[in-house]
């Protein structure tokens, strides 16, 4: 049985066994002459981590536990139902899913490295934690005949606490009583939304033995645990990371995963978050429970963890190939003759991954950020082995993928070769790239000086993101109808037909257009596919001004 009151915060409560007939039969119910309030100290710790467990799974907004768990991109979680007013986001054209047109105010305002404005595309089901609350559900209410009390033995409390008085600025006294197990009875106290989230003040009162709680706390974290571990490394996951279909895997083992394929190892969907992986904020529900229940074995894996990072630190430094530019996603032929990379290529091919980085002669002597006048430009590319043809006499015909952008940190030479010390180069997030698109379109719409140039052409910058692509997708079709021999079917057979997707379209654009690598080299220090469009956009500007001259078509192999 159970029963609510409420009463002013700054005021003495009504409610006295005297003149509370629902007390009086609460009182009745669970506190016999033979049983006492629990006041032993280790009982109010157990009633304080049962409030604290329950509270894990329940939903900030209706107080009621998570209903269709929806994941927000600053990390938190709330029931689908609970989503704050949608709203139409303007001035973004990339990209153009309708879901990335809708966005809202996330109730956690700019706290804890939150934005306070999320895009509706960038949430998703959160299915680990809708099991974890299903597993809540049927150990809290469906109980076990060896977790009943013996009969003739009372059990109950009740529960103060300080809260708000629906959904009012003012906030009141509150309290209710519940007869049975604390945990059961807090939890039908959530369910029913009589308990607040935000409840502070919280006093608890409990009669009966206390060694069923700890019984049926120790059962529903056995039950807990078996839903923790990552279905990639098979151990509790570790800075839980949850993909936008909605399945949890260590953060590392997301890294892993990206390295070798872009699906999901729980459902293969397409995983887009490559470049973001790593400053995706961790599932802040999952994180909290398994340190509130499982807090030593938490850090064991954190220790252990590190030690692995610590051995593996040397998958930053790469062997270097100095020759021309590739580019991420894009093959590269190679005819390796010299005797440096063939020792090179020899090495990689023994190696797990096969990769190495290739780098662009620095011809110019142009002055690197802390590399000096090297031999090489700063930027390169990460590329993987995909064919190794050994010829008899030493030499190697090799075709690799692009698999990521880097920046050289420094570099030292083994047998004769580069060898770098690397730092990846990601893109920015896709809402922070829809938000540049916002910003300069609007500034620029508002300019109508910067609207056009000098000739009467559209500014590039006041132009959207999907206008950029359509510029160079346009150009690209008109140079085919031409017949444009650096768009030769060979070309296309080696480099894929005319992409359609604005992130490809740089880089197959790069590869395709015989113009010098220099102009080319700019694309890798990039961090939005808007910056890579703006770049693209130039280079028809100027080969249809005439400013530049297309040159023939280079080989495509490049001998070393």
């Amino acid at each position: 049985m159970e029963d609510d009151t409420a009463c002013p915060a700054n005021a003495t409560s009504p409610h006295t066994p005297q003149n509370d007939t629902h007390h009086a039969m609460f009182n009745a119910a669970i506190a016999p002459s033979s049983a006492s309030p629990v006041s032993d100290r280790t009982n109010e710790q157990i009633a304080s981590t049962a409030h604290a467990v329950i509270r894990l799974i329940q939903c900030s907004c209706c107080s009621r536990p998570l209903r269709a768990p929806l994941r927000l991109p600053c990390g938190n979680t709330l029931c689908r139902s609970c989503l704050p007013p949608i709203h139409e986001r303007t001035g973004i054209t990339y990209p153009a899913s309708e879901d990335r047109k809708k966005g809202f105010a996330c109730y956690w305002g700019q706290e804890d490295g939150c934005t306070g404005k999320h895009c509706l595309g960038d949430c998703g089901a959160d299915v680990l934690l809708g099991r974890l609350v299903d597993v809540f559900d049927e150990a809290l209410c469906n109980s076990s005949p060896c977790l009943e009390a013996p009969s003739g033995e009372k059990r109950g409390f009740r529960v103060t606490w300080t809260g708000l008085r629906d959904d009012q600025p003012e906030k009141v006294v509150k309290s209710a009583g519940v007869a049975g197990g604390l945990l059961q009875g807090l939890y039908g106290l959530v369910k029913r939304g009589h308990f607040d989230y935000d409840a502070s003040d919280v006093k608890f009162e409990v009669y009966g033995p206390m060694d069923l709680e700890i019984q049926l706390l120790e059962r529903l974290k056995e039950t807990v645990r078996n839903e923790l571990d990552c279905q990639v490394c098979y151990s509790l996951i570790l800075d839980p990371l949850t993909t936008s279909c909605g399945h949890t895997f260590c953060r590392g083992c997301v890294v892993m995963v990206l390295h070798n394929s872009d699906l999901c190892p729980a459902c293969r969907r397409k995983l887009n978050m490559d470049s973001t992986v790593k400053s995706e904020p961790i599932n802040r529900r999952v994180s909290d429970i398994m340190g509130t229940l499982f807090p030593e074995q938490v850090a064991s894996r954190r220790d252990a963890s590190f030690q692995e990072a610590t051995e593996q630190d040397d998958e930053t430094i790469i062997p270097l190939f100095v020759s021309s530019l590739s580019l991420p996603t894009m093959p590269t032929f190679l005819h390796v003759f010299e005797a440096r990379y063939r020792l090179m290529m020899q090495r990689v091919m023994q190696s797990r991954e096969r990769r190495f980085g290739m780098v662009m002669y620095n011809r110019a002597s142009r002055p690197q950020q802390g590399l000096g006048r090297s031999q090489f430009m700063q930027y390169g590319t990460v590329l993987t082995v995909d064919r190794y043809e050994l010829l008899p006499d030493g030499r190697s015909l090799i075709v690799a993928t692009g698999l990521y952008r880097f920046k050289v940190l420094s570099s030292y030479v083994v047998d004769m070769y580069y060898v770098g010390r690397i730092q990846r180069v990601d893109d920015v997030s896709v809402m922070e790239e829809e938000n540049q698109e916002a910003m300069e379109t609007s500034v620029a719409g508002s300019s109508s000086f910067l609207a056009a140039n000098s000739s009467g052409e559209q500014c590039l910058e006041s132009m959207s993101t999907q206008q950029l692509f359509q510029v160079g997708l346009d150009f690209v079709r008109k140079q085919h109808s031409q017949g444009a021999a650096w768009l030769h079917p060979r070309v296309l057979l080696a480099y894929g037909d005319i992409p359609t997707e604005p992130t490809q379209f740089p880089w197959w654009f790069a590869s395709v257009l015989p113009i010098l690598e220099q102009e080319k080299y700019a694309l890798l220090s990039t961090t939005s596919v808007r910056e890579r469009l703006k770049i693209t956009s130039r280079w028809v500007r100027k080969l249809e001004s005439r400013e530049w001259m297309a040159r023939s078509r280079p080989s495509l192999t490049s001998a070393l």
